[in-house]
């Protein structure tokens, strides 16, 4: 790889990514808030969970003289960025309670002889007076403030000390000031800026969406059952439930583990040493999923979460917006599902009465935004997007459960709509919404009849649908400003824009449950695109390499590669160091020290996959060397009954890389030569006869060989037809 450029910025800072990082360019705004930090302009720098943020001021840190320093506020936080950063070649150090005095003393002299580049302080240490007169010695290049949302009391994580570092522009004047935060309103922008007393400051704000997530909100029925379904489709991957309680957290934990399920708790109330061992535990993936409260949170640094589910309703859409946003950060899809209940806001409401800390109104109505977002339907990316200021385009997202349709909308909702908005009339508008749903579908609760509700007219209107389905339509209708809910109890009432329904002068929406597409299906969907042409098999095989590196180094697997480039690697599969240097994700330090071990694991993977003289074994796959699943020989009887690929998929709910895997395992065990009828002849025999003249079963070699006409698993398909053919004529 080639030096950092000392020319134009720009080249400058894509070099040193390169070199540093092993990527090719940057990401969304990201060369934008680099230059402000090149051209020493203040900024606040506004980008989802995911986006890049970190490298918006550790890159230009190693491409500007003197020392960068950095606010974080955990401890944690600051670990998994300082070993992520000296991973990559990156002198780095921090300075928090953690280290012992002459762990700090070491840290300041590594300091004050030029060798850190980066320093992560806390917000309380930085403030002190000691620390800014060290600093003042320290050939300060500029002061980046992560997590900055934090300084605001409108937004949704209010730190009080955080209001403190007002205090260091006026000690460093002539040093540009940098805040960075995932999650910020207009109102919390501007106080941002206000409060770090920023100067002529450049606002960057990225888009709030991440495609890359799967939203799912469901009104909470059977959680515990809710939540295995989404625990069985992510198998073997890293995953977080959060919960409103910490008794919660612990009894589902408890009743997961009794299940089968591999998890750990995670709250304010446990010891401090079995927090720390159960976080690092989920960290270096010695568990795949932690149940926890939201003290679970900002230090979270973990690329490959794939799963995040919440049990119960946060208490802010902002809140929502950053926790959900842990999921998929490496840009992978991942799946975000909310279970809720209505009385889950009124949780809320009580608590944030009983706190009356901060701003009451501004988290009553970010409470409510959420509130709407649950029961509402449209479209989850449109409702976060815009939720945050932003346009949506006039299309579905096809990521999330209204738009891929795993909720219909009601053939006749205008009448449906009429009879509930009755209801509540006849009752006086004098209860809550669990009320008037027993009322409407006919009841025969004692409430009902001590209050003699059977004798309305509208008692007994919608009693051919299920309660919590009209449950459901009274939130719609609420969220859609038909009907609100007013005081402490949260009683019904009915609006002016409802009274309009009721002549018959609205166009209401409301949704129910869909019956004919399976959920695992619809996140099959969201998983496909980004496994295409992966080997599954080889992908396996390097996850089990990254963590025997990783336990050797005491750091989290991520940190050796991400998952995205993992699946680069099984995608290209390099077998030299020219080749694997290509992959995005790896930069010149991981290059030395992975570069062989990972090429070596290649090659020996590609040299056992074709070897014809391997002998199957009952219950392992030809194709891998690995014990065949029960969905593997589930697989194996569809194909003997003739189904596709795109049927199995289907009926498994395994992504489409997936089966193709499973296919090739079946095909190299049944000896097969033909693989008909899963690619056709002309395609196969054009993957024949250019495999033979290349004298190569590179996938990718004969993708591009081929016009990049054929697929990835067809090719593959087509490769193990053509080396049972070899195998058989050996014999």
């Amino acid at each position: 790889m080639a030096e950092v450029s000392p020319d134009e910025p720009t080249d400058r800072l894509r070099a040193c990514l390169k070199q540093y990082w092993g990527y090719d360019d940057f990401r969304p705004l990201q060369e934008q808030a680099m230059r402000c930090v090149m051209e020493d302009r203040d900024s606040v720098v506004v980008l989802p969970t995911g986006g890049g943020k970190s490298l918006c001021y550790q890159v230009p840190a190693l491409c500007r003289e003197g020392l960068a320093v950095v606010v974080s506020p955990l401890i944690s936080l600051m670990k998994d960025q300082v070993d992520a950063l000296r991973e990559c070649g990156v002198a780095a150090a921090c300075v928090n309670s953690s280290l012992s005095a002459s762990e700090r003393m070491e840290v300041a002299s590594a300091v004050r002889r030029g060798e850190i580049r980066v320093l992560y302080v806390a917000p309380e240490r930085i403030v002190q007076e000691r620390t800014k007169d060290f600093l003042e010695d320290s050939n300060l290049s500029f002061i980046a403030v992560d997590e900055a949302h934090c300084i605001s009391e409108w937004g949704h994580d209010f730190r009080p000390e955080y209001r403190e570092l007002k205090g260091l522009r006026e000690r460093f004047p002539d040093v540009a000031f940098h805040a960075y935060t995932a999650t910020a309103t207009e109102r919390v922008r501007s106080d941002i800026a206000e409060n770090l007393g920023l100067k002529d400051h450049e606002l960057l704000v990225g888009s709030f969406d991440r495609s890359n997530l799967f939203y799912r909100v469901e009104r909470r029925r059977n959680r515990l059952l809710q939540i295995q379904k989404v625990l069985d489709r992510h198998q073997g991957e890293s995953g977080i439930i959060y919960c409103i309680s910490r008794r919660d957290v612990d009894e589902l934990s408890e009743t997961l583990n009794d299940l089968g399920y591999k998890t750990l708790p995670y709250h304010a109330g446990m010891d401090a040493e079995e927090r720390q061992k159960n976080q690092e535990a989920f960290i270096q993936d010695r568990t795949e999923t932690i149940v926890a409260t939201v003290a679970f949170g900002m230090g979270i640094d973990k690329p490959n979460v794939r799963y995040v589910i919440h049990a119960g309703m946060p208490k802010a859409l902002e809140n929502y917006q950053q926790e959900a946003g842990r999921a998929g950060r490496d840009g992978l899809e991942a799946e975000c599902c909310l279970f809720y209940s209505g009385s889950d806001a009124q949780l809320w409401r009580r608590i944030l009465n009983e706190e009356s800390a901060g701003n009451i109104d501004a988290a009553m109505a970010s409470l409510e935004a959420l509130d709407q977002f649950c029961t509402g339907v449209s479209c989850r990316h449109r409702s976060l997007v815009t939720y945050f200021g932003q346009d949506w385009p006039d299309e579905p997202c096809n990521a999330c459960d209204v738009c891929v349709g795993d909720l219909d909308l009601l053939d006749n909702p205008l009448e449906t709509a009429q009879k509930i908005v009755s209801g509540v009339v006849r009752l006086d508008q004098r209860f809550g919404g669990d009320y008037v749903s027993l009322h409407l579908t006919g009841s025969r609760d004692k409430r009902i009849l001590e209050n003699r509700h059977d004798q309305p007219s509208t008692y007994g209107i919608l009693q051919q649908h299920d309660r919590r389905a009209v449950r459901d339509w009274l939130e719609q209708l609420v969220s859609q400003g038909y009907l609100e809910k007013v005081g402490e109890y949260r009683v019904i009432h009915v609006t002016a824009k409802g009274r309009e329904l009721l002549r018959g002068a609205a166009s209401p929406r409301l949704l129910q449950s869909r019956k004919r597409k399976s959920t695992a299906e619809a996140s099959a969907e969201v998983r496909r695109e980004s496994w295409d042409g992966v080997d599954r098999g080889l992908f396996e095989r390097l996850r089990e390499l990254r963590k025997e590196l990783a336990d050797e180094r005491g750091v989290p697997a991520y940190i050796v590669f991400g998952d995205a480039t993992l699946r680069e690697l099984a995608r290209q599969k390099p077998t030299s160091i020219e080749e694997i240097q290509e992959v995005k994700g790896v930069g010149e330090k991981k290059l030395r020290d992975y570069g062989d071990v990972f090429t070596q694991h290649i090659q020996a993977y590609l040299k056992n996959d074709t070897d014809p003289n391997r002998t199957a074994k009952a219950g392992v796959s030809k194709n891998t060397g690995r014990k065949i699943s029960s969905a593997s020989r589930r697989a194996w009887q569809f194909f003997r009954d003739g189904m596709t690929l795109a049927e199995v998929a289907e009926t498994t709910g395994r992504a489409s890389s997936t089966v193709t895997g499973y296919l090739c395992d079946f095909l190299q065990s049944e000896a097969r030569t033909d693989p008909l009828p899963w690619v056709d002849a002309d395609t196969f025999e054009r993957v024949r006869t250019k495999a033979t003249e290349l004298q190569t079963d590179s996938s990718k070699q004969l993708f591009e060989a081929l016009g990049e006409t054929v697929s990835y698993d067809e090719i593959r398909i087509s490769l193990t037809c053509v080396a049972n053919e070899l195998e058989s004529c050996s014999q």
